[in-house]
């Protein structure tokens, strides 16, 4: 049986900083990547709240008396289309703790994210899935969401990023 939970969901502040990296740290065990998790406070810090911030955060916070107080959090920001010359809101993690899955809570996130994308004048959403999680792979279509398969995500990690910089 899934918990009840009560929940509002609200914009992330500075103080904020070690819960998200909490549910982060949560979300990279899920992924199979505890490893990868390797962000500081003071880099959350600099790039969500400092002059050179580049992202937001969405909590999702208990506001029942069972439970964790908070329950999700989706991290965005937005890009830029060349073709449309509109934005796009990306969203790089949203994350929802297994026990409270079906609670309502992802669904919400992504409610409030699709607000902002309307009300930024975005063109659409994006974010990408593991091929292998089926169940957020569901989940997303039952939103109507597409799948990009024919697209494919390059990565450069540090090492090959200085070789491109001829460092």
């Amino acid at each position: 049986m899934k918990q009840r939970v009560t929940f509002k969901i609200r914009e992330a502040t500075e103080v904020d900083i070690p819960i998200i990296m909490d549910l982060a740290k949560q979300l990279a065990i899920y992924e199979r990547s505890p490893e990868s998790f390797v962000a500081t406070p003071g880099d959350y810090e600099k790039w969500g709240w400092g002059p050179d911030a580049i992202f937001k955060v969405l909590l999702a916070e208990n506001t029942g008396k069972e439970g964790p107080r908070y329950v999700g959090f989706a991290l965005y920001y937005f890009t830029f289309s060349t073709w449309t010359g509109r934005p796009t809101l990306w969203l790089e993690d949203v994350f929802v703790p297994e026990e409270l899955r079906g609670s309502g809570i992802g669904s919400s996130l992504l409610n409030r994210l699709a607000m902002i994308a309307l009300d930024k004048g975005c063109t659409h959403m994006e974010w990408t899935v593991l091929d292998w999680n089926e169940p957020s792979r569901k989940f997303y279509f039952g939103f109507g969401a597409k799948a990009m398969d024919e697209w494919t995500t390059f990565r450069l990690t540090p090492k090959e990023l200085v070789g491109l910089a001829g460092q």
